[in-house]
């Protein structure tokens, strides 16, 4: 109920502080191709079933259709504006409306498209036992996920083996350790990140240490070495093929 009324009050204060930014940037993506600045993409909910994630549209129109899901940053469906707002993380204010209407919380694992929860393992649909998120461990981890992808012949693929694994044990260990107050932390350490995200890293080792998760998932959480393709929670091999 508490974590209910937190989304409320702050997605509400969220959109009406930055409609100030979301309004223009709203325009100069409709002014690019004369289309709609917004992009619903389909996402799975708590528990199974879909919903449609509001964000700013960053790519061409249907760039979904082209059948690759993960984004590096090079990616050449990606406008002009779009990089400005993907630097910036401006399309996910407009998620904010997803949290009002209750399909997402402020702080929960991010939500998937339907073919990557498929793959899930069966350690991995734990991520499906609460609301998704705007925010958690990883997306301060992995914030740069485009740059680690940046270059990879198969996005996709490099997405499975090398931030995937990661990604769903932060979410795991944060929905097995899910408080109020760790919510409100990981809020403020996405704040922080925006100034500075080697100050949000120390933040989020500092408290993946202190609830006891593994040393192995605590040095990837320092981002100090490059990432290792590593098997998915509850799997036994590194994923070969997307």
């Amino acid at each position: 109920m508490l974590k209910r009324l937190l989304d409320i009050v702050v997605a509400l204060t969220g959109l009406v502080v930055s409609a100030v930014i979301v309004v223009p940037v709203c325009f100069l993506v409709w002014l690019q191709d004369y289309k709609s600045p917004f992009y619903l993409g389909p996402r799975v909910a708590k528990g199974g079933g879909t919903f449609k994630m509001v964000k700013l549209r960053s790519m061409v129109v249907k760039a979904d259709k082209s059948g690759v899901d993960s984004t590096a940053a090079n990616d050449p469906r990606i406008t002009p504006i779009g990089a400005f707002i993907r630097r910036y993380k401006l399309d996910e204010l407009t998620q904010l409306w997803n949290v009002l209407w209750g399909d997402m919380s402020l702080v929960g694992p991010r939500p998937n498209v339907e073919r990557d929860t498929r793959l899930y393992t069966e350690q991995e649909k734990k991520l499906l036992t609460v609301r998704p998120g705007i925010t958690d461990y990883s997306s301060i981890v992995f914030s740069d996920e485009g740059d680690i992808l940046k270059g990879k012949p198969d996005p996709d693929l490099a997405y499975n083996q090398i931030i995937r694994p990661y990604k769903s044990r932060l979410g795991i260990f944060y929905v097995e350790n899910r408080t109020l107050l760790l919510d409100i932390k990981l809020i403020y350490l996405t704040a922080v990140a925006i100034a500075s995200k080697p100050a949000a890293l120390r933040g989020v080792v500092d408290d993946l240490r202190r609830r006891g998760a593994p040393e192995d998932l605590v040095a990837v959480a320092t981002r100090n070495a490059p990432l290792e393709p590593a098997p998915p929670p509850g799997a036994t091999s590194i994923v070969t093929q997307r």
